[in-house]
Parts: C-alpha cells; sequence; structure tokens
C-alpha cells in the first residue's frame, strides 16, 4: 500500500486552485492546543487510515491538515506522538508544527478539536465554522447514528460523501447529547510517559475508524 505523502495532504499531482489545493478537494483540519502531540497524531492516524482503505487515487480528494489554538510554531512533533504513530504504522515524517490562523478556519471542510474548549475557540474566530467544527468524539457520536446508505455512494467522489456527511452530522448535533461532559474530551498528554501517550493513541483510533468508514465506505481490515 502507497504510504501518505510527507506534505500535509493525501495525494499531490492534482490540478490546483486557490492556495494550491485541488480544485475539487475536501479540506479536514485536525485541532489541539500545541499541534505538537494530539492533533499531529489525529491528523497522521487519518490519512494512514484513509490511504489504507481506498489508495492514494481514490483518497487524492482529502487534505488533512493540523493546528494548535497555541501552536509551537516550527516545532517537531513530540516524540512519544512519533512513537503511537509508529506503533499504528503511520508516517511521522516531516511534521511541523502549525499556530492555528483564520485562513485555516477559512479554508476547512471539517474541522475536528480535540477538545470542547478547542472547538469553542475555532468557532469564536467566526467564518461560519459552527457547522463544521465538531470534538472528534462528538463527531464519532453523530456519524455512528447516520445511516450509510443514505450518503453518496463511493462512486460519486469521496469528496461529495465527505461534504454530506458534515452536513449530515451537522444536522444530528442537537439530538444526540455527550453523556457526559468529559465524553467529548481527549485529554492532553504532553510531557507524559510513554504508555498515557499510547492510551491517548488508542482513544483517537477508536473515535477515528468510524468517521474514516463513513467518509470511504469502507471498513476497516480485520
Amino acid at each position: 500500500m502507497t504510504a501518505p505523502d510527507a506534505g500535509r495532504g493525501i495525494g499531490n499531482g492534482e490540478v490546483t486552485g486557490t492556495f494550491g489545493f485541488p480544485r475539487d478537494s475536501f479540506r479536514i483540519l485536525h485541532v489541539s492546543t500545541g499541534n505538537v502531540c494530539r492533533s499531529p497524531i489525529t491528523e497522521r492516524l487519518t490519512r494512514h487510515f484513509v490511504v489504507d482503505r481506498l489508495g492514494g487515487l481514490l483518497s487524492s480528494g482529502l487534505i488533512v491538515e493540523s493546528a494548535g489554538t497555541w501552536g509551537h510554531e516550527g516545532a517537531p512533533m513530540e516524540a512519544n506522538a512519533e512513537t503511537v504513530l509508529a506503533d499504528f504504522g503511520a508516517d511521522a515524517s516531516g511534521f511541523v508544527g502549525r499556530e492555528l490562523l483564520d485562513e485555516h478556519v477559512i479554508m476547512a471542510d471539517l474541522v475536528l478539536t480535540a477538545t470542547r474548549d478547542h472547538r469553542a475557540q475555532v468557532i469564536s474566530m467566526g467564518h461560519s465554522a459552527g457547522l463544521r467544527t465538531f470534538t472528534l468524539k462528538e463527531f464519532t457520536r453523530l456519524v455512528r447514528a447516520i445511516d450509510p446508505a443514505t450518503l453518496p455512494p463511493l462512486e460519486d467522489g469521496v469528496v461529495d460523501r465527505a461534504r454530506a456527511l458534515v452536513r449530515a452530522a451537522a444536522a444530528l448535533r442537537g439530538w444526540l447529547l455527550a453523556p457526559t461532559a468529559e465524553a467529548d474530551e481527549v485529554y492532553d498528554p504532553y510531557g507524559a510517559p510513554l504508555p498515557f501517550f499510547r492510551s491517548i493513541g488508542d482513544e483517537i483510533h477508536e473515535a477515528l475508524d468510524p468517521v474514516v468508514t463513513a467518509l470511504t465506505g469502507v471498513p476497516a481490515r480485520t
């Protein structure tokens, strides 16, 4: 299976439009605090799982990035985060931390945050972000309630399917509330030992699996 490229997006060589991104694309932005632990793990796992299920060609319309609300601009990923990615066979190379900017939110079709506070910060930036910004675990809960048969088939393109998925999730948000305040949180492992990083990696993996299945229409390999 072809590995994701070391850049931010899945698939290069497309006809590009504004900001150099493919014209027919869907951009997923993962947000945490420093952009050196949780959001890099989530970014690279998303890319890895999508390419694993679809291959590079079919997944080329998806662009997966990350940034931090207090991002360490230019910083490398934490070493323990790299180890977690290696555990899943995902590529950690070439990562550079970024601070969240208005342009990141403007360009994103879906923003997935580590916590409710991050979600609130993204929405407070404006740019009509409310309907496309969720915590990762919130989005997972909503996606589980969506009938896959109501989404466009993959033959229509992964971009159309992704856009429909976000619309469906936004429509359900007021009906499927979190059972507890903590249920939508992915806690920060910064400075923690490797076992805690691995537990956070497992949480992220568990949350991402149904999301990637819904995006691609392809379940994880058993």
